[in-house]
């Protein structure tokens, strides 16, 4: 891309995270009752920042087969919640153990171990409450609701990302094969991106096969985004990156970068984000901005 793209691309992303921002302030609960400090902790972290990539990967997918409603919106705010709680769980001590996510110290250095555990657990169950709010939006739309629903949860669940972070934890310390990796990563990661894709293309009512095509590109997404995450893990820094570097070594994490080395880890972001492209290039977007945001994944530093 040439530079005046490259400023482009950045402004036109930067308005699509403020306006999936403004969704999600939207659905945050309100602090209210005994309880509060629940909703204060799922908003801390709710709001804390990031790429918004789950969401905006939804919503770009939801247009691309021609829907234009806001019966997306609660998929947005939910997916983006169980994302969150995904990291609040990942940063427990009995876990990755961090003191920081996205350049802010994590929910257990603030508000506590047990507080911690527990907003985890209040993002993901509020995450199906949001997105069950669609049924109310548009009631005759309930069979593709429940689809996406069916969606969401699976890929979320033991056959999906928990799937994957159970197989992650248990091979921390160990050498493990090139196909269990795979394995993880396509769990761990690749799951809730394929969800938010499928679900934008569901509620769009695209067919069978389209889904099933949008699958596929979700997976060599989800699967070069976490290859790119291995190769910031040990050339990023904590700056930058907003958490802590070099933690997959600290916790004898085998990555793409230890099996296959750095060259040939940042060669296959590059190869597989462009198989993405291609496909996606084969359903005849109206504009360029989603394979633009693919392409922005190659060289991301954070």
């Amino acid at each position: 891309m040439r530079k005046g793209n490259i400023m482009s691309f950045k402004q036109e992303y930067q308005k699509k995270v403020e306006d999936i921002e403004k969704i999600l302030k939207e659905y945050c609960p309100v602090k209210e009752g005994y309880q509060s400090v629940i909703m204060e902790a799922m908003e801390y972290n709710l709001m804390a920042g990031g790429k918004r990539l789950r969401p905006m990967l939804m919503q770009e997918v939801y247009h691309l087969f021609g829907g234009n409603e806001k019966i997306i919106e609660p998929f947005m705010a939910a997916i983006e919640m169980i994302h969150t709680y995904s990291l609040v769980h990942d940063d427990l001590p009995a876990m990755d153990n961090d003191d920081y996510r996205r350049g802010r110290k994590t929910t257990h250095i603030v508000y506590g171990e047990d507080i911690a555990i527990l907003t985890g657990d209040a993002l993901l169950n509020y995450a199906f409450e949001t997105a069950a709010s669609a049924f109310d939006m548009s009631p005759e739309k309930s069979l593709v609701i429940g689809k996406a629903l069916q969606i969401l949860s699976r890929k979320a669940g033991i056959y999906g990302m928990i799937g994957g972070q159970v197989v992650d934890v248990k091979a921390a310390g160990t050498l493990i094969s090139g196909e269990k990796l795979d394995f993880i990563y396509k769990l761990k990661t690749a799951a809730l991106i394929e969800s938010s894709m499928m679900i934008g293309a569901v509620l769009a009512g695209a067919n069978q096969e389209e889904i099933e095509k949008i699958e596929a590109v979700a997976e060599k997404i989800g699967l070069s985004f976490q290859i790119q995450d291995d190769v910031l893990d040990v050339e990023s820094t904590e700056e930058v990156l907003g958490k802590p570097i070099h933690s997959d070594e600290k916790n004898d994490k085998t990555t793409y970068v230890t099996w296959k080395g750095l060259k040939e880890a940042k060669a296959l972001v590059e190869m597989l984000s462009k198989e993405a492209v291609s496909m996606v290039e084969e359903l005849h977007p109206s504009d360029d901005y989603l394979t633009k945001l693919l392409l922005s994944l190659i060289n991301r530093d954070k």
